[in-house]
């Protein structure tokens, strides 16, 4: 893993989002590299503060495998629903008539949720800081940057393309969370309590 790729990145895109989709775009990096060096970093730290949110500061009637199923909910969770969006992405794009491949779909989808993955982190580690998931809409702006930058769609196509994904990661975020949560409390409960 590249740290100094992912600090980097993430201070560009927060600073300078335009140059950052320039740099991204320039620099066409595989998604392989992106995944190991921003994608799994960024969802591991995510998954560590979940583990240890749960285990320090809530939940303190359970034991800890609950805080264990709580990091590996979260580490499948954030995964899943990135890969799921950039699939989706994909298909919206071949409806409006967008040229796009899962490779690019994954790289749009991965460095716009970086707002998001960085409020998770704070937020998952102390409960009582979770306002701060409001400044993940930033994504929604790096997501219009990255679509316009590496996929150049019609102006009259930019809006639905924005809000059709924006809506598929919500939808998947809502209904992998209330069924992953549903199997680790099944599983606590039934194992553990």
């Amino acid at each position: 893993m590249d740290f100094r790729f992912l600090w980097g990145r993430i201070r560009q895109l927060i600073s300078d989002p335009e140059k950052a989709w320039q740099t991204i775009y320039i620099e066409n990096k595989p998604a392989g590299f992106v995944r190991n060096n921003f994608f799994l970093p960024l969802v591991v730290f995510a998954a560590v503060s979940a583990f240890f949110g749960s285990l320090f500061f809530t939940n303190t009637g359970v034991s800890e495998a609950y805080s264990v199923l709580a990091g590996i909910k979260y580490l499948v969770l954030y995964s899943s629903v990135i890969y799921a969006t950039a699939y989706v992405s994909v298909k919206i794009s071949s409806y409006l008539n967008i040229k796009n491949d899962l490779q690019t779909s994954f790289k749009i989808v991965v460095f716009s949720a970086a707002p998001f993955m960085l409020c998770q982190i704070v937020s998952r580690l102390f409960e009582s800081f979770i306002f701060i998931n409001l400044l993940a809409l930033f994504g929604l702006y790096l997501l219009w940057l990255g679509n316009e930058r590496l996929l150049n769609p019609p102006e009259k196509l930019k809006t639905p393309l924005l809000l059709s994904v924006a809506a598929a990661f919500t939808g998947f975020f809502i209904i992998f969370d209330w069924i992953l949560t549903t199997m680790v409390d099944r599983i606590y409960f039934a194992f553990f309590a």
